[in-house]
């Protein structure tokens, strides 16, 4: 079935068919604000020095099929995942012990370990932590047997591209049924007969997180008391803003909260924590309007994930600064490193103490099941290990993927390049690393992409799914809010290793089930 189905998809496109599909792209794209800024080595030095230019964001022409049984359970199981890593986060003692093991080898982690260890000795005084999630799978398909879902890896900061990946349903969705009940934007195919890609309320449901966030922090903290806004801490010339625009843009029309976007390199200018009041407001004063004052209930990082982001210890300070506030925190430093890779593969170990059903105590057996059944193996490169043999081995390596404790796209070793980067490196590092069985992506699948530099790709291709999902949660694991909605689908060349959007390696897509 799966084989049939990508044998013969997408239909063929004449020449003119094609120039009319990345037009109509393109300017629905710049229209519906489907962008993103271009890099800066694309620009000329000169063009751009007020950085008013924006890109199409790179796209597939077509929608890709993907199995529904997969993406149900994706859905189904994204507010049980959502609950597990609150859990993990809020056990410090156990959280701990597997990150020390990557203390040693991992500055990144040593860093974010003991801006917690700082905090924590003053003590904190916000008892509240936000999750805006978001789990990757790919749908693995072995000959004659359903394809079942398998995880890639989960995202516990900066969950991004939510509020694209919705406008591509859109825009997919319009170019199957333009005009209605006879679509001319694409070749006829059995597939797109009366089937559109489904609902993606992905903005809604990450707005909505926020928003819980906000009003759950309560009334201002500060005497006299101080109107209340939501704060994005991004990076300094954000490439992806427009993605962050949709989420900030239905928290300020639709939630009525104020909304203000504050690069990291300016938050030891901009925000201060009174030092009389003991309830650790976090104040925020936006330079375009001098003299006034907002209160941050909710701290939404779109930065401060990868370690050059870290630029000096002002960085790391400014990290401290926010995570000692009252602001509730999206995500908190120990939820950050929730989800290192490291504690990925501890989750998933077939044999020793059974973390993944301790963390679910008194849930189902069966979806305690279902969870573990989207694990791929993974394993550890201890000196007894068996993914130390299968590492350096030359032929097993080529089924493998060598994944970092890192977020975004560019980070990862793959099949051959495995046991010679393995030897380039300390042993005594490699306990930085996790090993990863690859999944089987549906085997024959094409697609034709739009990149944002113009250029039209059609060939081989694999597709990513990532699910989005909310948490806000007590200092006991307890949910005050726990939902899921929306979806992510990136789609690469199949003899691309890497899958990032932002860092030039995917499109965003669609889906049509199947």
């Amino acid at each position: 079935m799966t084989d049939s189905i990508f044998s013969e998809y997408p239909p063929g496109l004449s020449q003119a068919q094609q120039e009319y599909l990345v037009t109509t792209i393109k300017d629905w794209a710049i229209q519906n604000g489907l962008a993103v800024r271009p890099p800066p080595a694309a620009i000329p030095d000169g063009t751009d020095l007020h950085r008013v230019l924006a890109t199409n964001a790179p796209v597939t022409l077509f929608p890709s099929p993907f199995p529904a049984v997969c993406f149900e359970e994706a859905k189904a199981l994204q507010t049980v995942y959502n609950q597990l890593y609150a859990t993990i986060t809020c056990n410090e003692e156990w959280l701990g012990r597997v990150i020390e093991d990557l203390i040693d080898v991992d500055d990144f982690v040593a860093n974010l370990w003991k801006t917690h260890l700082e905090v924590k000795k003053e003590g904190y005084v916000q008892p509240l932590s936000l999750g805006l999630f978001r789990s990757d799978y790919m749908a693995h398909v072995t000959p004659g047997s359903t394809p079942s879902l398998k995880q890639v890896e989960f995202n516990t900061i900066s969950s991004s591209f939510g509020g694209l990946s919705a406008l591509v349903r859109t825009l997919h969705a319009e170019l199957l049924m333009s005009p209605p009940g006879f679509p001319i934007s694409y070749p006829p195919h059995h597939l797109f007969e009366s089937n559109i890609p489904p609902e993606n309320n992905a903005v809604e449901t990450l707005s909505g997180g926020l928003a819980a966030a906000h009003t759950a922090y309560g009334m201002s903290k500060s005497t006299p008391a101080l109107p209340l806004c939501v704060l994005f801490v991004v990076q300094d010339g954000e490439r992806n803003i427009f993605d962050q625009l949709a989420l900030s843009k239905h928290l300020t029309q639709v939630h009525k909260i104020p909304v203000f976007r504050l690069p990291s390199n300016r938050i030891l200018n901009d925000t201060l924590i009174p030092s009389s009041n003991s309830s650790r407001p976090l104040i925020y004063h936006p330079p375009h309007s001098p003299g006034s004052a907002f209160e941050v209930t909710t701290v939404y990082l779109r930065a401060y994930y990868a370690p050059d982001e870290y630029k000096s210890s002002k960085d790391w300070t400014a990290r401290v600064h926010l995570e000692r506030s009252a602001a509730i925190k999206c995500p908190t430093v120990l939820n950050q490193l929730s989800g290192c890779k490291k504690i990925q593969q501890v989750l998933a170990e077939p044999t020793g103490p059974d973390h993944l059903s301790s963390f679910m105590s008194g849930s189902d057996p069966a979806v305690v099941a279902r969870l573990r059944e989207t694990f791929a193996p993974q394993y550890d490169l201890s000196s007894d290990g068996r993914g130390r043999e299968l590492a350096l081995n030359p032929e097993t390596a080529m089924k493998h993927v060598l994944k970092p404790q890192r977020e975004g796209g560019g980070n990862n070793i793959y099949k051959s390049e495995i046991p010679d980067f393995l030897r380039s490196i300390p042993e005594k590092d490699w306990k930085g690393w996790v090993l990863m069985e690859l999944i089987n992506p549906a085997p024959n699948a094409e697609n034709v992409a739009l990149r944002n530099d113009g250029e039209v790709l059609r060939g081989k291709v694999i597709s990513e799914l990532g699910v989005y999902g909310t948490i806000l949660w007590d200092s006991t694991g307890k949910a005050l809010h726990n939902d899921q909605g929306g979806w992510l689908l990136r789609t690469k060349g199949q003899e691309v290793n890497e899958g990032g959007v932002a860092a030039g390696f995917s499109s965003l897509d669609s889906i049509l089930l199947y």
